[in-house]
């Protein structure tokens, strides 16, 4: 097929997968609706192995993310709607037109100046395509998964001005969100609205998280380790003790919560 470490044996590879001669079935029954998942997945695989430092798993997860851009280009190919060199014609473009500080005569001294730039040029592009809708929120993704789409919009709606200027009143919204969530559950919890007052609240934990100079991502991956590491050694320590988690009572349940959290703490000194 040519060299392994050659694109275009990739590109080779992909064709033959799904070629309907002598093809892969399963990749031949992929769209780009049935693809478009693990997609998405692989970019988080990608994030996983940067958050664990493990740069020789990052090398594999890179690799799995570039085959999710050849088997969409590939199927693009085949409807002759685009191809490969296509995908990478339009990324080259955009940069070149995007990093005008670098590759023509602007002026940009701060990352910041170099992200204003971009969002100006942003909008030209989509005013010169046609694209009627020139709100301040314009082109944010709505595929994004929820937690990052409410922090792009709040990035954009703080663009013009729209943005508590600290930590201080977040955090009073917060409690003012908490509080109607509480109110909702006295009332007996209607599940539309308690949707709506819960969805608030995340709304506005992303917001504090922002403020507060911290990954929303980043931060859910420590708690979801941090549980899943607690929650495990609960398991080991009942079994040490001939017990299963499911025939315990909460409060028992609790109790090795507190002596798992002592254990990390004791061996943290």
């Amino acid at each position: 097929m040519g060299e392994p470490g050659d694109i275009a044996t990739l590109l080779r590879i992909m064709a033959r997968l799904r070629d309907p001669d002598g093809g892969c079935p399963w990749d031949l029954e992929q769209d780009f609706s049935s693809i478009a998942p693990y997609t998405i997945e692989e970019a988080y695989e990608v994030a996983d192995a940067i958050d664990r430092g493990d740069l020789a798993d990052l090398k594999d997860e890179l690799g799995d993310l570039l085959l999710q851009v050849v088997f969409h280009a590939q199927m693009a190919s085949e409807q002759g709607a685009f191809d490969f060199a296509d995908v990478v014609a339009a990324i080259s473009g955009k940069m070149l037109r995007r990093h005008p500080h670098v590759f023509g005569d602007a002026q940009a001294d701060s990352a910041g100046q170099v992200l204003a730039n971009w969002e100006q040029i942003k909008q030209r592009e989509r005013a010169d395509a046609g694209n009627a809708d020139t709100s301040a929120l314009a082109g944010i993704a709505r595929g994004l998964p929820e937690w990052q789409r409410a922090l792009k919009l709040q990035k954009r709606a703080a663009r013009t001005g729209f943005e508590w200027p600290d930590t201080a009143p977040v955090l009073d919204k917060l409690r003012e969100e908490i509080d109607e969530v509480q109110a909702e559950l006295d009332a007996g919890g209607d599940p539309a609205r308690l949707e709506d007052e819960l969805g608030d609240v995340l709304f506005v934990c992303a917001n504090l998280a922002r403020h507060a100079g911290v990954d929303v991502g980043s931060a859910l991956r420590r708690a979801n380790h941090k549980f899943e590491r607690r929650f495990r050694a609960m398991e080991a320590l009942a079994a040490t003790r001939g017990q299963a988690m499911s025939g315990l009572t909460l409060e028992q349940q609790e109790a090795l919560w507190q002596a798992v959290k002592q254990d990390e703490r004791d061996a943290a000194r």
